[in-house]
């Protein structure tokens, strides 16, 4: 309605021409549109779980586990205790290792914001592309904006990589070798498996796929824009 009333009734009607999707400009929106779902989807919903068998004071071969997901702050989850008493009182709470909420967050905010600005687009392409081509600040604001957001999946897909492998380590075996109650005695800790990482490998993949692809879709938006129809003027 606002876009309506900016601008003249000749150029202001809506003109539905799906066949846009068919080129490069909206079939690579469309594609930007699904790999953020993936970005989102994978990252936000995945849960985990890792496990350590435990055998102390009173207590034989006792499966304590700590339980984890989305942001990813691990420093703030704990292992369940072996049993009631604790191991006789030996057992202190045991906390996993690493922060990386703001890797996560950064990810899942990014791909939350661009799965709207693709159907804001899309909406865009397809019923009002004349707008678009008739309005030479509209594919610079899109150039701009995909410019901005190439370079915002470059960031966070590096991030967020990073922080799925430091995940991994601090999640996996060599958790034993912090927890100080497995260091008394009379207690033996052993490791026995964590949740399956797919998902997140997943999620940063598709970080890098759409890295690649707003990487890509600068060129499609500049050709659009008076910058790209001077160019050719001059040359």
């Amino acid at each position: 309605l606002l876009l309506a009333a900016l601008l003249p009734p000749r150029m202001a009607g809506l003109r539905v021409d799906f066949g846009v999707l068919l080129e490069p400009l909206g079939f690579i929106k469309v594609l930007e549109w699904i790999f953020s779902i993936f970005a989102f989807a994978t990252c936000g919903g995945f849960r985990g779980e890792t496990t350590v068998l435990v055998s102390c004071k009173g207590v034989v071969n006792k499966t304590v586990t700590a339980a984890f997901a989305y942001p990813f702050a691990l420093n703030t989850v704990v292992f369940s205790a072996p049993d009631p008493r604790r191991c006789g009182g030996t057992w202190m709470d045991v906390y996993l290792v690493g922060n990386f909420s703001c890797s996560a967050q950064f990810f899942v905010t990014l791909a939350v914001l661009v799965f709207l600005y693709c159907i804001a687009a899309l909406v865009v392409y397809i019923g009002y592309k004349h707008v678009y081509q008739q309005k030479s600040k509209f594919p610079l604001i899109d150039l701009a904006v995909t410019s901005i957001t190439a370079f915002l999946w470059v960031v966070s897909t590096f991030a967020w990589t990073k922080a799925v492998s430091d995940i991994r380590v601090s999640t996996g075996a060599s958790l034993i070798s912090g927890i100080q109650s497995c260091k008394l005695p009379t207690t033996t800790c052993r490791f026995v498996s964590v949740t399956g990482m797919g998902t997140l490998n997943v999620s940063a993949l598709s970080g890098l796929l759409n890295m690649v692809l707003w990487g890509g879709n600068i060129w499609f938006v500049y050709k659009d824009t008076d910058l790209y129809i001077r160019s050719k003027r001059i040359s």
